[in-house]
């Protein structure tokens, strides 16, 4: 299969499972390698731009269309919806297609929909241009992910592409809080329509930059595969987004995921049956990219779900500004666009899982810190600011390191595949601890409706214990080592 290694007159590809194995000489990287990179980096900065943006303007947009609350949370949901059920699809998509042309094609759907997005008045059609948006991101990140991966030797030359490809992720995200906040004064509308010049431009230069591939030369036949994990995966997200409203316990809820869980059922048998499949069931094997989707999971569901905390207590229960929200949780952006470009030379130094470790514990850290010292009223120098410090240092060792490892010693030609996988995992994490941190805090933990923070201290509980049990997973590992050469000696 054409890859875009091809760009650069660079040594054989050398895979490696250890931090001190290095390849024989280094690759060397040509503009237009620069320029693929920049293309791909851009996609990222847009999707992480988009979160922030909406999530600012969301209070603005309920007020103009005239929407509930529901409603509201459906132009996040609906995202969330079309992102996290076609993940795994979009990557393995991306491999039996060719990545340029899926990467492309989806690229330019989510700037016509983030047009659409921009200019509709009815609440029911916006929220259907997120889903779509939704949908085309979940062609465009793991697509994105897997061009960079073949197209950069695993080890320094992958791993540096890695941390300057976070960097635009964390930029884009901070980013978003701050023009979500200016844009939102000005018209909501904005925060919809300043991606798409953005969006025309990357799929211009991707166009001219991005190097034809071909398709996969076996697979791609396995219909009831893909029918199966697409509905499973929708339902499942679907069911998750939606537990809060319908109730956790709820005969609508648990017959929703039993319905999920037949069609994942389903999917994997057909998988083991089938000569090519969708998606090669022996992947889920591997130690290291297991760790690899639960550490994400734990990162990411932890991580949005206190910004989401913030974000409620600070500007509705404090009456903070949408600006001044943003600055208050800036810190963590900038932590992670500013110390995510050494991530590339420390994965070469120490691997992988002692970062990830390393990240899970500075989450962790900064968890704990924020419940010992919060109170009913979290001073912001005390409390919120060093929280912030150690939730963006744990993400910047973090979201590099694991996207390394969940790709580590994958062949090309299923790149998008692990990629996909690793971006699921995030999705879903996200997804769930969201949707159980919202049902706590709507539940009230004991404030009494008073403006402090004390309804949110369930909350607050549950992510720490999210982020207790990211570090335990990445603890075993080191256990059993310790265990083993203990036993042997």
């Amino acid at each position: 299969m054409f890859s875009l290694v091809t760009l650069t007159d660079t040594s054989p590809v050398i895979t490696t499972d250890s931090a001190t194995t290095t390849a024989p000489a280094e690759q060397r990287w040509t503009p237009r390698l620069w320029g693929v990179l920049a293309v791909l980096c851009a996609v990222l900065f847009l999707d992480g731009l988009d979160v922030s943006m909406v999530g600012v303007a969301l209070p603005s947009i309920g007020t103009e269309l005239g929407l509930s609350t529901t409603s509201l949370q459906w132009i996040v949901n609906g995202y969330v919806l079309g992102y996290g059920g076609l993940l795994l699809l979009g990557g393995r998509t991306a491999d039996l297609l060719g990545r340029r042309r899926v990467f492309l094609i989806a690229l330019g759907v989510f700037a016509l929909a983030s047009l659409v997005g921009g200019l509709v008045d009815d609440g029911t059609t916006l929220i259907v241009t997120r889903f779509v948006k939704g949908l085309a991101a979940a062609f465009t990140a793991p697509t994105a992910l897997s061009i960079l991966t073949t197209s950069f030797h695993e080890g320094p030359a992958r791993n540096r592409a890695l941390s300057v490809f976070s960097v635009f992720g964390a930029s884009g995200y901070s980013s978003g809080l701050i023009l979500g906040g200016l844009l939102t004064s000005v018209g909501w509308r904005w925060t919809f329509l300043i991606p798409v010049p953005i969006a025309i431009a990357a799929l211009i230069a991707g166009i001219a930059l991005i190097p034809k591939d071909k398709p996969a030369e076996e697979g791609g036949h396995d219909l009831v595969g893909a029918v199966t994990l697409t509905a499973g995966m929708l339902l499942a997200v679907y069911t998750v987004v939606s537990a809060p409203a319908w109730g956790w316990l709820a005969p609508k809820t648990l017959g929703a995921f039993a319905a999920a869980a037949v069609l994942l059922a389903a999917f994997v048998y057909t998988e083991k049956k089938v000569a090519h499949p969708l998606v090669r069931l022996g992947i889920l094997k591997v130690p290291s990219i297991i760790r690899a989707n639960l550490s994400v999971m734990a990162l990411m569901g932890s991580y949005l779900s206190f910004q989401f905390m913030m974000t409620l207590y600070l500007q509705d229960v404090l009456h903070w500004s949408p600006l001044k929200m943003a600055m208050a949780l800036l810190p963590a952006g900038l932590l992670v666009a500013f110390g995510s470009p050494f991530m590339g030379k420390l994965i070469d130094r120490f691997g992988t899982a002692p970062l990830i470790l390393t990240a899970m514990s500075s989450l962790t850290i900064g968890y704990v810190w924020f419940l010992a010292t919060a109170g009913n009223t979290p001073h912001y120098a005390v409390t919120i600011f060093p929280t912030m410090l150690f939730l963006g240092g744990g993400f910047a060792f973090g979201f590099s390191s694991i996207m390394a490892q969940a790709t580590e010693g994958i062949e090309d030609h299923e790149q998008g595949l692990a990629s996909g996988l690793v971006q699921t995992a995030m999705q879903v994490g996200a997804a769930l601890v969201l949707a159980v941190v919202t049902a706590l805090v709507a539940g009230d933990g004991g404030s009494g409706g008073k403006a402090d923070f004390g309804q949110f201290h369930p909350g607050v509980n549950l992510v720490t214990g999210v982020a207790i049990a990211g570090l335990l997973f990445n603890l075993i590992p080191l256990f059993n080592r310790y265990k083993a050469k203990h036993v042997t000696a």
